[in-house]
């Protein structure tokens, strides 16, 4: 199955996104948030998979260009994040594209993503976006604008590794406490053992905080397919 690009804008900056259709008609419309390398194999892999479940899916692009290392990936991310007004714009660009395909038409929407991409779709949920669901993998749960009082419609789910060192388990509890507070409908589910990164089979050399594990990457998906059928019946 071919991703096909999708040019939007972000103001003036232009961006591309990938998107993946399925066979027959559409069950929901799903954004899908790459990690902080912007699509990845592992990502792309996973949105052909929403596709050939019956959704629509399309990936999002944080910076109109594709990082050659991770050293990249991180100053093309802090050209971007700081600001929560400005990042949460440009997510919500993504969102316009996908929810103006002309496929789209009135279908319910949600939106996913990975790491950095996990933390992007939970800010969408923040900022009261019309999703059905959102589902974060092993995402970073924290944010510079917590979400007020029935701000988030969205139905929550966080697959998230216990022993991930990016997500410490103070940032869990504060996460748990903003939901909560946000009288929001949420769900964690925390996997013992297990590290950042966890969906992405490919070796990361050099950095001990990731690792991939099947029996999450499994468990993790399968658990968003019943979100998803719930949601989507």
């Amino acid at each position: 199955m071919a991703l096909e690009p999708l040019e939007y804008l972000d103001g003036e900056t232009r961006l591309t996104g990938l998107v993946a259709r399925p066979a027959g008609e559409p069950r929901a419309a799903i954004l899908v948030f790459p990690t902080i390398m912007n699509p990845t194999p592992a990502v792309e892999n996973k949105t052909k998979q929403l596709a050939e479940a019956g959704y629509l899916a399309m990936i999002a692009d944080f910076y109109s260009k594709r990082p050659a290392s991770f050293d990249d990936a991180r100053a093309y991310a802090a050209e971007i994040r700081p600001d929560p007004h400005s990042y949460r714009r440009r997510l919500k660009a993504a969102l316009k594209a996908l929810a103006t395909l002309p496929e789209s038409g009135n279908l319910s929407l949600a939106a996913i993503g990975f790491c950095m991409g996990g933390q992007a779709a939970l800010e969408l949920a923040r900022d009261g976006a019309p999703l059905e669901a959102v589902v974060s993998f092993h995402g970073l749960l924290d944010t510079g604008l917590p979400a007020g009082p029935g701000k988030i419609t969205a139905r929550i789910l966080v697959c998230h590794g216990d022993a991930d060192p990016l997500v410490p388990r103070s940032q869990v509890i504060a996460f748990w406490e903003e939901m909560d507070a946000a009288q929001a409908n949420w769900h964690f589910h925390s996997y013992a053992g297990v590290k950042h990164g966890f969906t992405n089979p490919a070796t990361v050399e050099g950095n001990p905080a990731v690792a991939y594990d099947a029996s999450a990457d499994r468990q993790s998906w399968a658990a968003m397919h019943e979100l998803f059928d719930e949601v989507f019946a």
